[in-house]
């Protein structure tokens, strides 16, 4: 495979997604972060007291995977109040690595569902953070309702090749399901 792809980084708040953005980039990052303000607070659950910065726009960077192919990662912003922003972020991607985090499932559902009714192809990446609890790969898949051919890994987003072999599993999911060239009109229009 060669060539460059738009691929998203989607999840809730705190998940990781700057971080593993930050981790694999080949360039610097841009990055969106501003200070959370008590006026944010009003809409935005913290996920643990230390955070103090959140993403407003969205993170950018850059990797290339086995010398040929390109990936453009662009990080959402993980409330759901910018999902006008994500919807813009999601025209032209191939795909996205939507983040998890076990101490919070629920979160994460938002972030799903819009994937869900973008009808973007996905991957999902259980971030392990210290102390999170773990599960069996059934109960999570249960847990958040991915139909059976959802890949779901494990990754810490702090750690190069845990998050490469993330992108990797979605890239082998996109190629899975990838429209037959007959199909060449299918592929047009989600473009």
């Amino acid at each position: 495979m060669a060539g460059a792809a738009k691929i998203l980084v989607v999840g809730p708040l705190g998940v990781g997604k700057t971080t593993l953005i930050g981790t694999v980039s080949e360039i610097k990052p841009l990055s969106t972060e501003a200070m959370m303000t008590q006026a944010g607070a009003r809409f935005d659950a913290l996920v643990d007291s230390g955070k103090t910065t959140t993403t407003v726009a969205l993170d950018f960077g850059r990797i290339t995977i086995d010398g040929a192919l390109v990936l453009y990662l662009f990080g959402t912003p993980g409330q759901q109040r910018f999902l006008p922003a994500w919807r813009d972020l999601a025209r032209g991607a191939l795909g996205a690595l939507a983040l998890v985090d076990t101490r919070d499932l629920a979160s994460s559902f938002d972030a799903l569902g819009n994937l869900e009714e973008l009808g973007l192809p996905f991957a999902v990446a259980v971030n392990v953070f210290p102390g999170s609890p773990r599960y069996p790969e059934d109960e999570l898949r249960s847990a958040l309702d991915l139909l059976p051919g959802t890949p779901l890994v494990e990754c810490d987003a702090r750690d190069l090749r845990s998050s490469v072999r993330a992108l990797i599993a979605l890239l082998g999911h996109l190629i899975d399901t990838a429209p037959s060239p007959s199909d060449g009109a299918a592929l047009t229009e989600r473009a």
